[in-house]
């Protein structure tokens, strides 16, 4: 009945995830069903087990969540994203059309801006780009996924996004944890997908097909005078990334002794870390957000303030945020309380299994996939398995002189594997804005998603046969 208790409310949370059912909602009405199938008194388990994990959880990742979308939204509208992404297509032209699409989502997801922003600003000069090309706009979803949703999220050493920074926490690593095997691995998945998208143009010209017949979103042309310099567009998505290499370098040799003005407080903070080790890649990606941000107001001050974009920009960033880090947070609280639950033990000790196969590295990955399968998100799924099983993993780590470095680059490669299935909001998110259907253009988005899956574990074959870090 234990078991059968957590893979009811397992299958269950798939289900409304794929139905596109509230899981900030859902969520905790599922992990109390679980409890109450295994005798676990309900109210406790939603006040200490479900909200416990998620005020934590939201503690430790709000501000990144905050920062990151108000800063996305600020390089929208101020037209600085617009600005990149059409120097790109300009440069290239219509005959590259696939590839100035990943190139622009590329660049502005490892500058740091938010993947569903990277979504909005790409999208309109894509699809110009590949009507004008001939290209069927079936395609255009994937490459702009390919771009965003793969090795800028969370392979590339330095990536900003919360996919790099979650592993960071748990692990007290930086965003550049295991440099050359995240970089082999970026560049085999830019390879590979680029080889995909062209090889499918190629069968599409074959058949005589072209961008095909589209009423839903498609864009009118526009006017793109208004729109800021590239040059200056670029330097706040540098100034992330150079504050963040810099900061993390910095403030890695910080005391413990920094907190002892907020511990020593009358009524000290009850979730402080206690290793800045924890925390400090955290300072480092929050001080070059930050800076980013004023940045963008300083350098479209003109354009911007009079108007009121700076205002409705950081209202609009922030009440996104909240949904987005609410949804993950729910996810999180949705595992803890599974994780309580009698039932779990025998589901970890068949991950747990797998070590005795493949090792810690394998163990890893292939839960860290499972169960970013099953949320259908990234940040939830890696959120849920470090919770449960860091320690664990560091303890086999550490015996078999595995450098955590490693455990933090393949957490984070395959947390972006199994998590764009069907029900993946970001999937769906993704297809509307490109007025598409999962029917029209998710194969293709799957075969990205297979590629990503079939990268982790390669990230753990590298490692294994060559040792490179």
């Amino acid at each position: 009945m234990d078991v059968f208790a957590v893979l009811l409310s397992l299958a269950l949370l798939l289900f409304v995830a794929y139905r596109g059912w509230s899981v900030i909602f859902w969520a905790p009405v599922l992990a109390l069903l679980a409890a109450a199938l295994s005798g676990l008194p309900v109210l406790p388990a939603y006040t200490e087990l479900f909200m416990g994990q998620g005020a934590l959880y939201f503690k430790k990742f709000f501000p990144i969540f905050l920062l990151g979308a108000v800063f996305g939204k600020l390089m929208e509208t101020s037209g600085m994203a617009a600005s990149i992404a059409r120097k790109i297509f300009a440069t290239l032209g219509p005959q590259n059309a696939i590839l100035s699409t990943v190139l622009a989502a590329s660049i502005l997801t490892y500058g740091g801006v938010s993947m569903f922003v990277v979504v909005f600003a790409v999208y309109p000069f894509a699809a110009a780009l590949f009507k004008e090309a001939g290209i069927p706009k079936r395609l255009l979803p994937a490459s702009i996924f390919l771009g965003a949703f793969t090795f800028t999220m969370d392979s590339l050493p330095g990536t900003p996004q919360i996919q790099n920074l979650i592993p960071a926490n748990f692990f007290g690593t930086n965003l550049y944890a295991a440099p050359v095997l995240g970089l082999i691995i970026s560049v085999i998945i830019f390879t590979l997908g680029m080889l995909w998208l062209r090889y499918r143009m190629r069968q599409a010209f074959a058949r005589g097909e072209g961008y095909g017949e589209h009423t839903l979103n498609e864009m009118p042309t526009s006017d793109d005078s208004k729109l800021p310099p590239w040059t200056l567009s670029a330097l706040p998505l540098i100034s992330v990334l150079i504050i963040n290499l810099v900061g993390s370098h910095y403030m890695e040799g910080w005391s413990i002794s920094v907190l002892d003005p907020i511990k020593n407080l009358q009524i000290p903070p009850p979730l402080m870390v206690d290793k800045i080790s924890n925390i400090y890649s955290t300072w480092a990606l929050l001080t070059g957000l930050v800076f980013a941000i004023l940045l963008t107001i300083i350098l479209r001050f003109r354009s911007m303030v009079p108007n009121g974009l700076v205002t409705t920009s950081i209202s609009a960033g922030a009440l996104g945020s909240l949904l987005a880090i609410v949804n993950t947070a729910s996810e999180v609280g949705y595992g803890n309380v599974i994780a309580s639950l009698p039932g779990f033990t025998h589901v970890a000790k068949a991950l747990f299994a797998v070590e005795h196969f493949g090792g810690t590295l394998l163990s890893e990955c292939l839960t860290i996939n499972v169960l970013a399968g099953i949320t259908g998100s990234a940040s939830g799924g890696l959120s849920i398995a470090l919770s449960l099983f860091k320690d664990h993993w560091m303890q086999l780590a550490a015996q078999n002189h595995i450098p955590i470095e490693v455990l933090h680059r393949v957490a984070a490669i395959a947390a972006g594997g199994m998590d764009t299935l069907p029900h993946n909001g970001a999937v769906i998110t993704l297809l509307a804005v490109c007025g598409m259907t999962h029917k029209q253009s998710y194969p293709d988005i799957f075969a990205m998603t297979l590629m990503k899956v079939l990268m982790s574990f390669l990230a753990v074959l590298l490692f294994r046969l060559f040792g490179i870090v």
